[in-house]
């Protein structure tokens, strides 16, 4: 279509900006994309992303939406050494005492390092001609009046725009820039998690792979808390994580180890010990959740919208953030092909994107007695719903399929709570825990907290 709004300014040049600025691309005349750090060429870290060195996944519905915004990119991503596989066949993944059987779900995914994703997307935004980076500039604040942001003021002096997008992340000062043009700023929930993790990347070696492309072990509440990670990505190399809720995360190489040793995947532990480390051990601790909730708002800014973890930032461990903020990019798209922008039309659908992987992350974090803060409405039964359907998945394929589905939020929830679905689930769930005592494993331990 025809551009038919002049300027649009982003402010952000991570996933989630990355996305919001090849959608406007085809719906303003120009676009500005502007962020702090020095944009280098190549896949490296950069300094404003703390989790940039550790692991990152796209889950089934933000390729979906990243496909959708740039045809091609999946297969561009694997040109550029991202690794596919498929969930339910190449992850070796345990959790509620047993490592799950391996299924074939129909789901293609890739790993990739997130220095890889954003040079592949920053590559592509870039090769719209009316897209211009301005890197190693600061956004210090909005320019605006009369309820609307008309611009963003930098070092630099002010930019206008018709419309700014913050993609700033969670650090982003929308609160105070608002509030500074006599604008309100939303309510913020947050859910105190102290979850962190340490990474490290290994040599791969030919045959690494044969068995499982991927390894993920993720704790049992509330008596476990440790979780470890081993990905497959560009370059013949092993991205290891370890990672733990509540401070329980190692912070040097001999711990690192132990955490590995711990794990119920032995393969994580192998690599560790027996593959050639090729970087030095990068921690990061991450203290809470985070939602703003401008759906609530009753004077919505205009001109003004936040996308990706400047809105909710969620758990990292649960891989959710670039998912959504790809698909809050897709909606704001349709939003602006309808007719003149709808600042709370935006949020409600964003707030629409967000509650179901906020209730799958917050809840789950709920299941540990030592998170702090909202519990969500209802939280106890459907964690103790949770438990269930973690056993019946592991049971029976055709659940373990719609489950991870509504995982990868290409299914809404709601197909798991249909009658029929709810007796298959408790049905299939005490056939797997009579088969894992069975076996010997202590089912009994298992939570039913929340």
């Amino acid at each position: 279509m025809t551009p038919q709004r002049t300027h649009a300014v982003v402010a952000g040049a991570g996933v989630a900006g990355l996305a919001a600025a090849a959608m406007l691309a085809s719906r303003f005349a120009q676009v500005t994309v502007i962020d702090r750090d020095e944009l280098a060429e190549g896949a490296v870290p950069r300094r404003g992303v703390p989790q940039s060195e550790h692991g990152h996944v796209l889950l089934g519905a933000g390729q979906q939406a990243l496909e959708k915004l740039l045809p091609g990119l999946r297969e561009e991503m694997i040109a550029a050494g991202a690794v596919p596989f498929e969930p339910g066949e190449d992850l070796a993944f345990h959790r509620y005492g047993a490592r799950w059987p391996k299924i074939d779900t129909g789901l293609e995914l890739i790993t990739f390092s997130r220095p890889l994703l954003e040079w592949v997307l920053r590559g592509r935004v870039a090769a719209f001609p009316n897209v211009a980076f301005r890197s190693g500039l600061a956004v210090s604040g909005l320019s605006g009046d009369d309820g609307r942001v008309t611009g963003v003021t930098t070092g630099e002096g002010g930019l206008d725009a018709d419309l700014v997008v913050d993609c700033t992340g969670r650090g982003s000062r929308s609160d105070r820039w608002l509030a500074a043009l006599g604008l309100p700023a939303p309510r913020v929930t947050e859910v105190r998690i102290d979850v962190g993790y340490s990474t490290r990347l290994f040599r791969r070696l030919p045959g690494d792979m044969d068995d499982s492309v991927a390894h993920f072990a993720l704790p049992t509440p509330p008596h476990e808390l440790r979780a470890g990670l081993a990905l497959p990505i560009e370059g013949d190399r092993w991205l290891i994580s370890m990672g733990g809720w509540h401070g329980d995360y190692p912070g040097d190489e001999d711990a690192f180890l132990a955490h590995a040793k711990s794990l119920p995947l032995p393969e994580i532990a192998r690599l560790v010990t027996e593959r050639e480390p090729l970087t030095d051990l990068v921690t990061c601790g991450y203290p809470a959740s985070r939602r703003r909730h401008f759906e609530e708002l009753d004077r919505v800014p205009a001109g003004y919208l936040a996308l990706g973890d400047a809105m909710c930032s969620f758990n990292p461990i649960y891989g959710q953030g670039m998912t959504c903020g790809a698909q809050e990019a897709v909606a704001l798209g349709a939003l602006l092909d309808a007719g003149p922008l709808d600042e709370a039309a935006y949020y409600r659908e964003a707030a629409r994107i967000i509650t179901t992987p906020w209730q799958f992350a917050v809840g789950a974090d709920f299941t540990y007695p030592q998170t702090k803060g909202e519990r969500p409405r209802g939280v106890g039964l459907r964690n103790r719903f949770g438990r269930e359907l973690q056993f019946a998945a592991q049971n029976d394929p055709e659940i373990r399929r719609v489950y991870m589905r509504v995982q990868h939020l290409l299914l809404p929830p709601e197909v798991l709570f249909k009658p029929a679905m709810i007796v298959k689930i408790l049905r299939a769930a005490r056939r797997r825990r009579k088969e894992l005592s069975r076996a010997g494993t202590p089912v009994d331990a298992v939570s039913r907290a929340g």
